[in-house]
């Protein structure tokens, strides 16, 4: 089976969830993006695949939700 990567990034003023070059949808949290992606990663996971999830980590301004 393949890799499936998954990498929460920033958009704008929110977080998205990186995956096969696109950022399909926008979360409002870091946190609500990562639950996201844990449940993308979990669907990959069954079918085989090696998972892949990053999240990075917290500015020095940003609360621990990413806002």
């Amino acid at each position: 089976m393949g890799l499936a990567q998954y990498a929460i990034v920033p958009v704008e003023n929110e977080w998205g969830v990186l995956h096969d070059g696109n950022v399909k949808s926008k979360y409002a949290t870091k946190e609500a993006a990562f639950e996201s992606a844990v449940a993308a990663a979990s669907l990959a996971l069954r079918e085989g695949h090696e998972v892949h999830v990053s999240v990075p980590g917290r500015e020095v301004d940003e609360n621990a939700l990413g806002i």
